[in-house]
Order: C-alpha cells, then structure tokens, then sequence
C-alpha cells in the first residue's frame, strides 16, 4: 500500500484569510503590534503556540498565552458567523477522489487543532477520502516528525512508501526527519526557492502534476 499524506492550510485550502483575521484580532485585544500579513504567512503550519512565539519573541509568556487565547476566539467567532473562507485549491477535490478511488491511502498532517481539521475537511465533503488524521492537538509539532510517524504506524506503511505533500519549510523537514520522500507545492505559502532548499524531492505547479511525481516515485 502507498499512503500520501498532506497539509492542510495552504496545501489543500487557502485558509489564511482566517488565520490572518484571527491574528489581527488577536493582537488588537491584547494590545500587542500586528507582526504583519507575510510574517503570519510564513509561521502558517506550525503549532498556534510556536507560531506565536516566533512573531512575537519580545513578549513574555503571560502575553503569548493571551494572545493564543484571543485568536482561537476570533477564529471560534468566525466560524459560528459562518464567515468561514477556506476555499479549496484548484483541482484539489478532482485528484483526491482519483487517489482514493485507486487505492492510495491518505492522510493528513496539520498544525490546525483536530476539531479545525474535520470541520475544514467536511465543509468540503472530504473527511471520508482520508484514512489518518494527524494534528498539533496530538502530540510535538512540525517539523518535528511525530505526526507523520504516527500516520504511518496507523496506515501500517513504510517510509519507503509515503510521500508527504505541503507548502512550507517545516513539511519539507517534517518529511526528511521522518525518511519520507517530500513534495513541495508552489501554490502556498512558503516560496518555491525555499522548499527547494530545505530538500524538497520533488516540487509541483498544480496539483495535476501529482501523478507523474508518483509514477516516480512508486515505480
């Protein structure tokens, strides 16, 4: 069996427009300055926490805990509101019911909280096209490889027979720490020349593009 695991926010969905409401938000209430629209870009997959503390590393704990507090406010806040944009990527829908309907088994590994994760995925129509879930809620976050491991144990699939799929630096490192083959997406958040650095294997201008990558891959 071949598993294929993905990320979420700006692999599958272009949900920044979220992430970027909830930030701003989240700083005004707190009275801390707006680190700007490409630094929130830039720490998009990593855990809310981490991700925090790398924008904001002058303020204390006490402000960092405050400001998670507000953002998943705001976000919560959004979502009841139904101001929910997380448009999915073009042909994302297309190639996952070809992956699943030819038997590729799918994951996904996310900095997202596990309850965000399914209600992305099922606003979309897509919880049941993936076999393992893996999120910041269970355990270290990227890059470290806890995620992808534990979707390889739950596949019952070797790293010889994963690939990992997203748009930042930090899956690109997730991957290679865990002796996964990764594959970057140009489609993101993080720039082509910045995958390519951090060892991506394989880069991709669409997601139409997967299946020659997997025919090399998995020959």
């Amino acid at each position: 069996m071949k598993l294929i695991v993905f990320d979420c926010d700006g692999t599958l969905v272009d949900g920044q427009h979220l992430i970027l409401d909830a930030m701003q938000s989240a700083c005004r209430t707190c009275d801390v300055s707006y680190a700007g629209d490409e630094a929130i870009r830039q720490i998009v997959g990593l855990s809310l926490m981490e991700a925090i503390g790398i924008c904001y590393p002058k303020e204390n704990e006490k402000t960092h805990l405050a400001l998670k507090d507000a953002f998943v406010a705001r976000f919560q806040e959004l979502r009841l509101q139904d101001e929910i944009d997380e448009p999915l990527f073009d042909g994302v829908r297309e190639v996952l019911e070809q992956l699943h309907g030819e038997g590729y088994l799918l994951g996904v590994a996310t900095g997202k909280s596990k309850r965000g994760l399914i209600i992305t995925l099922e606003n979309h129509g897509l919880r049941d096209y993936f076999l393992t879930l893996n999120t910041a809620d269970d355990g270290p976050g990227k890059p470290h490889p806890s995620m992808l491991l534990a979707a390889m144990r739950e596949a019952g699939v070797a790293p010889e027979n994963t690939l990992m799929i997203g748009d930042t630096t930090y899956d690109i490192e997730m991957a290679l720490a865990a002796k996964v083959r990764a594959v970057g997406v140009s489609w993101g958040y993080h720039d082509r020349h910045k995958l390519v650095q951090s060892g991506a294997h394989y880069m991709l201008d669409h997601i139409f593009h997967l299946r020659r990558v997997l025919d090399e891959a998995f020959l």
